[in-house]
């Protein structure tokens, strides 16, 4: 079913849609009840359970078919079949087989009025049990008719929608609404739970299906009138959505009206460190330092990413074997989101680098963290292209409804406007794009829903919006990349500074559903480096291109250079290709070296003392975009001869070799020692990546004198900072 956001405008009353009727079926018709179970990644999918003569039983895929599937969706409430899956996709199931040789049309109200070989008659084994996904959306109007009166325990639970409806004033003006009534829309109709038999199992439930890792005690409140849906509620807890709990008894209610001596259900949850209301918002909340064993990286949103754990001080990523929603359950609560929405597999969110720490993993659902959860430590074998992933449930912020794209082609792209407070009424306005980049074209995506940034724009004449909101509101933005809101971000406060003004010099973005994701191989540098010392007068290209330190200019032709050199091998472990900013009618020749320039600076190499001083540095330039090797199965597609179209395709690399020019560090003014080696790339974030986190590596190094060593080499997380001592954060 799909969530009820509990946003101040989603209790705004709304006309009914028409309403549901119940099938009318032909007294002949089979009683039958559906139910998806098995191993899930989704609530909305699982191998397809029929409930007859007192049994439950599965289906088999002979002859099945998208149609079968639409049926089967319907019948369960779901408005569609996305897919279907034959040969036990999720898991063996037990009993009889009830069905065999379907086949449908798509229009029958009920499987059992499907062509088959006849309730119970079937040759097939548990090995060709069908499965199908069915769409997030529900029927509108739905309700649950039950024809199992003496099995009802036994039956998932089946709404057109869930919320949980604010009680209190102080919880209707609390975004995100975390207490209130549990209801249930059922028949069109909005109506409260009897808590006879609730449990807090069952708030744990809703609660993670609204984004909150955990419930608390409340003080109940009641109406004097509520309307009580007709059954209660059995959750054993460890369930990703309300849809996998089961019916409880029937609720004896007089008149709707009561429900034994009982009460509304009433849940009051509590909101992940991230989404509660404390005095540290904004730009300082982002940055709130949390210690933490998981991570999640690579995904477009807040809650979603590929799973990383840290072990032995090294970060490393989660096998897809028997990953399931109830250990991608485990590490939304852990990180202080709510239940999963969907356990990822194939590495869906791009591959991760380093080990595979976690194979196998089986989660009871209420460990407090991943690591607690039994794992299979003898298992090898598993690649990155296994990668787990995960999209958790979060709170509904509001978010979306204080941002827009106005003027664009498509939903994806547009000139930015934000919803603002000016003379004690709301109104649209633009951003200024003084300053405007890619992180904050990634904050603007990710607030609304649309993926990564694809391209940032400063000037939006071509996307005229509406001329009521072209007047700047928001001027001086700076993103770190990990707030969830334009607003989080460093901003001028009421005194707006923006000399080219709005409308057409208005900032812009575009949104994609993918990114790109660069790594360095931190083994290769560590394996490659060496020292050189290299005359001046072979150096001539370099020094044009100021790949030497300044003091080179000052050496004679006859001197020499002393240069650190080693190999980089640049991975693209993203969703879409690496591209240059740069159109190709742009890039630069460089007579010198007989090359194409598609991007001015590609990565930094920097030589840094141990207390992180620069004591030298080095430059690429991306001379040369393209794939020197590709996973097995991938062909490579950019090359840089003959003008070729530059790029790293994913699940390619591009190595620069050390022979190469300008893939060293000039380190002649360097005196013996220790320092800190670090290799930056895309350091200006000039294309848009799904994880900047990662473009960071560093090696321990010595110098002395004469020989040099590499060591230690390992990719860091790194956080994007910004100067803050002309902006302030929104509190």
């Amino acid at each position: 079913m799909t969530v009820h956001h509990n946003t101040p405008e989603c209790l705004l009353i709304k006309p009914e849609q028409e309403q549901y009727s119940a099938p009318e079926l032909p007294p002949d018709t089979p009683r039958i009840q559906l139910r998806l179970a098995g191993d899930k990644r989704k609530h909305n999918e699982g191998r397809v359970e029929v409930f007859y003569d007192g049994e439950w039983g599965t289906v088999c895929d002979d002859d099945f078919s998208i149609h079968s599937a639409q049926v089967v969706c319907r019948e369960l409430g779901y408005l569609e079949a996305v897919s279907w899956f034959p040969s036990s996709k999720y898991g063996k199931g037990e009993g009889r087989i009830w069905f065999d040789n379907v086949q449908c049309t798509g229009k029958e109200k009920t499987l059992a009025l499907c062509t088959s070989n006849g309730i119970g008659v079937s040759d097939c084994k548990h090995t060709e049990d069908v499965g199908v996904v069915c769409s997030d959306k529900r029927i509108p109007g739905f309700k649950f008719i039950n024809t199992m009166a003496n099995n009802v325990q036994s039956l998932n639970i089946q709404v057109e929608d869930v919320r949980i409806r604010a009680i209190l004033s102080s919880y209707r003006k609390r975004i995100p609404v975390t207490e209130g009534y549990v209801e249930v829309k059922d028949g069109g109709k909005w109506k409260q739970i009897c808590d006879v038999e609730w449990t807090k199992h069952n708030s744990r439930v809703i609660c993670g299906m609204f984004g909150f890792p955990t419930e608390r005690k409340y003080n109940a409140r009641v109406y004097k009138k509520p309307s009580y849906w007709d059954y209660s509620v059995n959750c054993t807890g460890n369930e990703a959505h309300v849809s996998s709990c089961k019916l409880g008894h029937a609720v004896a209610a007089k008149a709707n009206t009561t429900c034994g001596g009982g009460t509304p259900v009433v849940v009051s949850c509590v909101p992940g460190r991230a989404f509660s209301p404390t005095p540290m918002t904004g730009f300082r909340k982002a940055f709130r330092q949390e210690q933490t064993l998981v991570r999640l990286r690579g995904g477009a949103i807040v809650g979603e990413g590929r799973v990383e754990v840290l072990k032995n001080g090294e970060w490393g990523t989660i096998c897809d074997d028997n990953w399931s929603l109830l250990s991608a359950t485990v590490v939304c609560r852990e990180l202080g989101f709510g239940s999963a929405k969907e356990a990822l597999s194939g590495g869906r969110l791009g591959q991760g680098m380093g080990p595979v720490h976690m194979n196998e993993i089986e989660c009871s659902g209420f460990e407090k963290s991943i690591t607690e959860c039994f794992f299979n430590k003898e298992s090898l074998g598993c690649s990155h292209e296994e990668d787990a992933a995960v999209r958790c449930n979060v709170p509904a912020m509001g978010f979306q409804e204080r941002l827009r794209l106005s003027g664009g082609r498509n939903p994806n792209e547009g000139r930015v406007e934000v919803l603002v407070e000016r003379n004690g009424s709301q109104a649209w306005g633009t951003v200024c794009s003084d300053g405007w980049g890619t992180i904050e074209a990634m904050v603007v995506c990710r607030q609304l829903d649309l993926g990564f940034a694809s391209n940032a724009f400063q000037e939006t004449w071509y996307w005229p919006g509406e001329v009521s909101a072209d007047p700047v509101v928001m001027s001086g933005v700076r993103c770190s990349g990990t707030e969830m809101s334009l607003s989080q971000c460093l901003h001028h406060g009421p005194h707006l500074t923006c000399p080219k003004g709005g409308g057409r010099n208005a900032a812009g973005v575009s949104c994609s559903e993918t990114a790109p994701d660069l790594v360095l191989n931190p083994q290769i540098v560590e394996q490659t480096t060496y020292m050189e010392d290299r005359p001046m007068f072979m150096l001539q290209c370099a020094y044009e291109e100021n790949c030497l330190s300044t003091t080179s200019s000052e050496t004679p032709a006859s001197s020499h250079r002393r240069l650190l050199r080693f190999s980089s091998q640049i991975h693209n472990n993203g969703q879409s290709d690496f591209r240059p900013k740069a159109e190709r009618h742009s890039w630069v020749w460089h007579d010198c070296h007989s090359h194409y320039h598609s991007m001015e600076v590609f990565t930094h190499y920097d030589l840094l003392s141990l207390n992180g001083t620069k004591v030298a540095e080095g430059h690429k330039a991306s001379f040369c975009l393209e794939d020197t090797e590709c996973e097995e199965g991938i062909e490579k597609r950019y090359e840089c001869a003959n003008f070729g179209e530059q790029g790293i395709t994913v699940g390619c690399w591009d190595t620069y070799r050390h022979d190469i020019d300008c893939q060293w560090i000039d380190i002649t003014d360097i005196k013996p020692g220790d320092y800190i080696f670090q290799v930056v790339i895309n350091p200006n974030y000039e294309v848009p990546e799904s994880d900047y986190s990662n473009n960071f590596m560093k090696c321990r190094c010595r110098y002395d004198g004469h020989r040099i060593w590499m060591y230690s080499c390992h990719n860091v997380a790194h956080v994007i900072k910004c100067q803050s001592d002309v902006f302030s954060p929104l509190l």
